[in-house]
This record gives C-alpha cells, structure tokens and sequence, in this order.
C-alpha cells in the first residue's frame, strides 16, 4: 500500500474528508518513511490520527506497532476504538494491561498491542520474544515522563527499546515549551502545531464578566448566585454541557448536589426518564450501595454528576457513556479527569487552582501544562465549532495571576524525575537480571542514554545514587559478585561499598533477585516480604492476619489514614482495641506510642483491618462508613493485595516454604472475592461472586458436588435462568479454574 493509500485508508474509516494541519505537518516531516519524530499539538487536534496512519503503514511492512498509553481507562478507549476501525481491515488489535509475571506469548498474533508503560516494562523484563517484531512506538502523552509516577518506567522503557530493537517512535505529547529537548534525546524530528479543529476561547471570570482569548464580546452574567453557578444556568440555556475542574473529592459531591437543582428544569421528559433508570444502575453497581451511591443517584437524576477515584470503574464508564451522549449536563471533576479518558465539553470551568503537595508542605498553585489540559477539554469536534475554558477569579489580584500565568504564560519544561532511589532500585536490578549480569560501567553506560542524563549531562550525581541501590541490592541478597559465593544463601557477601567501587567487576542476580525483577515490585517491599516470611516461620504466626500484616508494609499498598473515630470510640471498638485482641497475629514487636514507627504501624494494622473485614463479608456500605474508604478506593487497594499475595507465594515457593502455602493461597482469594472460607468452593465457578455464593450456600448448597445434584429450576429460583443454565453447564464436567485463579489451585 502507498503512502497516499495509507492516508485515505485512515481517512476513510475514521470518517474524515482529508488531512488537518497536524497530520500534514507530520507527514511533511517524514512521518511515513521511518523518521523518529515528537508530535506537539493541543488535546483533540488529530495526534492520534497521524499515529494511526504510522501503524498502518508498519502492519503493511509486516511489523508490529507497540501503542503506549499512561492509563488503564486509556488503554481501554484505544483498544475499543481501534478494534472498530481496523478489525474489519483484517488488522488485530490486542490490549494488555494486567499480569505482570508474563510475556504474553499470545501477543505474537497480534499487529497492534496496545500497553501500558508499566506492563511493557514487564514484558521487556520477561524477555517476550515477539517484541523483535515491533517497527513502531507510539509514546502517547509521553509529556508525562514528568510525573514522579509513571514518568521513569516511560523514560527507561523507551530507552531500553531503542536500545534492544531500533523501532520507530513516534512520541505524542501536549505543547510543552522543551518538546525540541525531547526531541533531541529521541533522535527525533520536532513538528509542533498550534492547529484545533475547535477554536479554543480561554478567559478569566471576575466580577460578573469573563474577558477571552482571543478576543470576542465579553459574556456578562447576572451577579445573583456565585459564578460557577451562573456559568452553569448560562450553559444549560445555551443546551450545552460543561466539565468543572474543583480541588477535593467532597468538592465535587457538594457542588455536584448544588447545581442539580439548577439543572433539572432544563431537562426534557424524556432526558428525565433516562436519567432515573441511568441513576438505578450506577447507584446499584455494588452489592450493597454506600451513602456515595446514594448521592450519585440523586445528582444523577437531575442531570449532573461527580466523578473521582472514590467511584468502581463501572460507575465511571457509566457516566462517561451518558456524559458523551448528552445525557448528563454537568460533570463536577477532580484534576485527574483531566489526564484520563477523552471527555469533551462545550465549557470547562477550572473553580480551584491550588491543591497540596508533599514537596511544599502545604498549597501550591497547579502547574500550567496541568491547567492547560484541563483547557484543552473543551470544545467538542463532532457538535461544536468552538469551545470556552472559563477560570474562576477570587479578586482582582487573582484575575491578573489567573491571566498571566495560565492564559498567556507558557506551560513549564518536563524535566526527568529518574535520579532518585526509590525509582532507581527496581530498575537497576531490573537491567542487572535481564542481562543476567552487567557491570556499574555497563550500568552507567546504559543510564547514560536515558532522558535525565540528556538534560543534566553531569551524571555524577546519578552514579552516586546507584552505588546507593547496588549496596542495598546486595544487602537484600539480590545481587552477587561474579566469583562470589552462591547468592542463594542468607550468609556474609562481599563489602558493598567494593561492590560500587569496581567500575568493570561484573554483577549478577541471584536466584531471587531475579525472579524479584521478574514479580515487578520494589526491592524494599520483596526485602520485606522476605523477612516477614522468616519471622512467620521463626514465631510461628501463620496465619492470614499475619500474611496481611507482611502486605500491609509493603510501599506498593496505598495506606489509609488515621482518623479521631479510629482511636476515640463510643462502643470501644477502636483501631488499638483490634490491635490489643489480635497481637499475637502482627509481626514483630508492636511500637509504644512516643516511638516514631508507632503512626506507620497505625496506618498497617488500620489496613490489616480493612481487608479482613472484607474477607469476613462485610459491605462496601458499612467499609465506608467505619473506614472512611470510598468503594474506589477498596478495588484499588484489592487489586493491589491481589498482586502482593501472588509475589509473596512465589518468594515463599522459592525459600521452599511449601508449608505455607495453602494459607497464603486461601486468604489471598478470600480478599480477593471478599468471602469466608466456607465459600471458597463455589467461587470457583466462573459468574459466581461474594453475592451469589452467599445466597447458594445459605440455601443449602455448599459444596459443587450439591449444586452438581440440584434440579436448574432450584438454582434458578435463587439466581435466574442464565446463571443456573451457566452454573449447570460448568458443573457437567471438573470444574474450570476462573482465568484470573489459575495460580491458585486448591484442594478443597
């Protein structure tokens, strides 16, 4: 297929007449003939169409394309969309985000694999022989290697791409002022665009008018109710929708709840009716609905929502379904809507500028490039011919800050965030174990080509960071000298501070450090997981609170914080009184209260609390009210238990602790499904949760040889005719093992 073929293929199917100035301007620079390029342009400006037509042109070549995406919600969207438009063109489209001890070998069937940063990572560190095939790199948002977060594993897999396979990359980013910078570490030719199909009008709300850039009539607005509340009603007349960016959660559901009323007369009958049935299924998505399921549906009702990380994934595709739709009028949004889905509005509102940071101590002002793409979302390609981004003026002093800064003010540089310990010791050991053994030169070498030595040039500083990792490594048992003795032992090692010291003295992973860079969690948390395995042996604690104290400590598992209620309680069932009724089950010593440990070990056995109550049945509702941890929150951290319970088996297998592992596999699927143990038999059964469990087994069916003997017109008086046909048709052979279990075969 030609170049010009490749671009109408696109064109065609994307249902676009020809080519935007983006697109051009990257096909000008050499899009199509290989060249390795950094493409700068506004939110909705057709980045991605130019991408698509990169990943044509690979799959003509017989090439796969790998499309790197910063979110799971991100990766879903592509995926769907791609799989649309070229699954009819014979072009297959995979998505992998989920294990992380796997190369996927099934992605070799696969033209488009769609990732994120963090599961290539672990497909680079599994040595998936299939990348060998990839010709191309899509880098989506690849600004984002300025985030602490996600921004070093995106720096160092692209580095370590380039460096295994030469692909093409194609980095997409918003316009950042250093996109030349990172053009240059790619080797990469720099196009940038100012070009939106949707004009963008930008302006400050102060007093009762907005002024706009570029200029147009100022929009005067009734001084009755406070601003956000009149741009709403002006939005509502002129039957557009509008995203409100505020600071806090609790923000968002207040305001949510206040601007429903003002919303709700605008609507039709028939929105109406919609929005109840709509309002019944997000409300109703968890077994038992928390008083923030109860909210949801009532602002739901009237035509506005609120959407942050304290709601499940279904309720947020629901929203975002009805929002892109119409359906929904308003969304009321923390920041981090900003950088996730495509959700655009005729108005974005940006109400809070400032938020805290650990760095500060207190609060700072949001970035620009931060505020910018909350901007960007405005402006809808399919209805509108122009978008406004209102910002909310406190004062005079305010407008002007508002107006310099983030109207005319030029987004920050990104600057790279690698040269810090806690980044650098998963993947030093990670380059260590791949190589299956390197030397500090090779190390230094490779570290060499990454994007922070590109912007500091001295890398002394860098060096004197890894010498750092390598004796913790060593100290962990996860490397070795070559010519050193066998590392599998717990005994004495060479000094680590000769270790660093000797430039081109090769160093190995151990058997565990590898398979430790193989599990993808931090060196800390294995040293850990590693010593709490001992100490369970050593004090006989094996139990599954001990297992979740062990988890509890690792630095992947987000904590929970420590309220007033959790330590002052009316009935006396305070966080210390479980502490002091189950001390036998925590590992080591418990800490007095002057100790400086004392607040940590809080925040672990708070969370230890946590998810056993969940094992013990209890619901979301009642989790919430006695936690203060929002349904979100929980599957974030159950996903997180999920991962560290598969590692700390397998750390626990290679140590030959096979006594401990039909505990360690029980509690790890009663956290996961939330059930007790008298319920692990019929989870195996896939369609089968906490819910429907609980109704077979209080029925009287609990085993699967009962249910495997139940007449379908009893299963189905309890659960419906399609699970009881699933159920029966399941059970008229062994019983299959749910996918995601497959590691976790018991005899029950």
């Amino acid at each position: 297929m030609s170049p010009a073929n490749i671009v109408n293929k696109v064109l065609e199917v994307s249902g676009f007449p020809e080519i935007n100035p983006v697109q051009k301007a990257a096909l000008d620079a050499g899009l199509l003939d290989g060249e390795n390029m950094v493409l700068a342009a506004a939110t909705a400006s057709g980045k991605t169409l130019a991408a698509e037509m990169a990943m044509l042109k690979a799959v003509n070549q017989k090439k796969k394309t790998l499309y790197i995406v910063p979110l799971k919600a991100l990766a879903s969207e592509k995926y769907a969309e791609f799989k649309e438009k070229y699954k009819p063109m014979g072009i297959k489209v995979a998505m992998s985000v989920g294990d992380k001890d796997s190369s996927d070998p099934w992605l070799a069937g696969f033209d488009v694999i769609i990732v994120t940063s963090e599961k290539l990572d672990s497909l680079i560190r599994h040595g998936a022989e299939w990348l060998v095939s990839v010709g191309l790199v899509v880098a989506d948002e690849i600004h984002l290697i300025d985030s602490p977060d996600r921004g070093p594993t995106l720096e160092v897999i692209l580095t370590r791409l380039r460096q295994l396979i030469k692909p093409q990359i194609l980095a997409l980013s918003a316009t950042i002022s250093n996109y030349n910078e990172l053009a240059d570490w790619l080797q990469a030719k720099p196009v940038k665009s100012d070009y939106r199909p949707v004009k963008l009008y930008s302006g400050v709300f102060q007093g009762n008018e907005i002024s706009w850039d570029p200029k147009k009539p100022k929009l005067v607005l009734p001084a009755n109710l406070p601003p956000v509340f009149e741009i709403a009603k002006d939005t509502m007349k002129r039957g557009k929708q509008a995203l409100i960016f505020v600071y806090t959660r609790k923000n968002s559901e207040t305001l949510a709840e206040k601007l429903a009323d003002i919303i709700r007369p605008t609507l039709t009958p028939g929105e109406r009716k919609e929005l109840v049935k709509l309002s019944h299924d997000v409300s109703h998505v968890l077994e038992h609905p928390t008083r923030q399921c109860q909210k949801l549906g009532y602002v739901l009702q009237r035509g506005a929502v609120f959407h942050h990380a304290g709601l499940v994934a279904k309720q947020r595709h629901l929203i975002e379904d009805a929002f892109r739709k119409g359906l929904i009028k308003v969304i009321c949004a923390t920041p981090t809507l900003a950088a996730g889905v495509n959700l655009p509005a005729y108005r974005v509102v940006v109400r809070d500028f400032k938020r805290f940071t650990t760095f500060r101590g207190g609060m700072d002002y949001i970035p620009v490039l931060e505020i910018q793409q909350m901007c960007g979302r405005a402006g809808r390609p399919t209805y509108d011919t122009e978008g406004e981004a209102i910002l909310i003026a406190k004062d005079n002093n305010e407008a002007k800050k508002l107006w310099k800064e983030y109207i005319k003010g030029e987004p920050e540089k990104i600057v790279s965030k690698l040269g810090v310990e806690p980044v650098l010791r998963t993947h030093v050991l990670a380059l260590i174990a791949a190589a299956d053994g390197t030397t500090k030169d090779g190390l230094m070498e490779f570290f060499s080509k990454t994007f922070y030595a590109h912007q500091y040039r001295d890398t002394a500083a860098l060096e004197r960071e890894i010498d750092n990792v390598l004796e913790k490594l060593h100290g962990f048992r996860f490397i070795e000298r070559e010519g050193s003795e066998s590392g599998e032992s717990f005994g004495e090692f060479v000094s680590a501070s000769s270790l660093a010291g000797k430039a081109d003295e090769v160093i190995k992973p151990t058997r565990i450090g590898r398979r430790v860079a193989e599990l993808y969690i931090d060196p800390l948390s294995a040293n850990h997981l590693l010593n709490s395995i001992e100490t369970i042996e050593k004090e006989k604690k094996l139990t599954g609170l001990s297992i979740l104290h062990a988890l509890s400590g690792c630095v992947e598992m987000p904590g929970v914080n420590i309220r007033k209620k959790d330590m002052e309680n009316e009935e006396g069932d305070t966080l210390m009184d479980f502490v002091l009724q189950f001390n036998q089950h925590f590992l080591g010593k418990i800490p007095n209260e002057w100790e400086l440990e004392y607040d940590d070990f809080l925040r672990e056995a708070k969370l230890v609390r946590l998810l056993n109550d969940w094992a013990e049945e209890k619901g979301e509702d009642i989790l919430m009210e006695e936690f203060g941890v929002t349904p979100g929150e929980l599957r974030a951290r159950l996903e997180i238990a999920d991962w560290l319970f598969y590692s700390v088996q397998e750390l626990g297998i290679l140590l030959n602790k096979h006594d401990m592992m039909n505990t360690i596999r029980k509690t790890r699927l009663r956290v996961k499904h939330g059930i007790k143990e008298e319920l692990l038999p019929l989870v195996k059964l896939k369609n089968v949760g906490r819910a429907r469990a609980r109704k077979l087994f209080n029925n009287g069916y609990r085993s699967i040889e009962k249910l495997r003997r139940a007449p379908v017109t009893s299963i189905t008086n309890l659960l419906g005719p399609g699970i009881a046909k699933d159920i029966k048709r399941q059970l008229s052979g062994p019983v299959a093992e749910k996918p995601e279990e497959r590691q976790e075969s018991l005899d029950l």
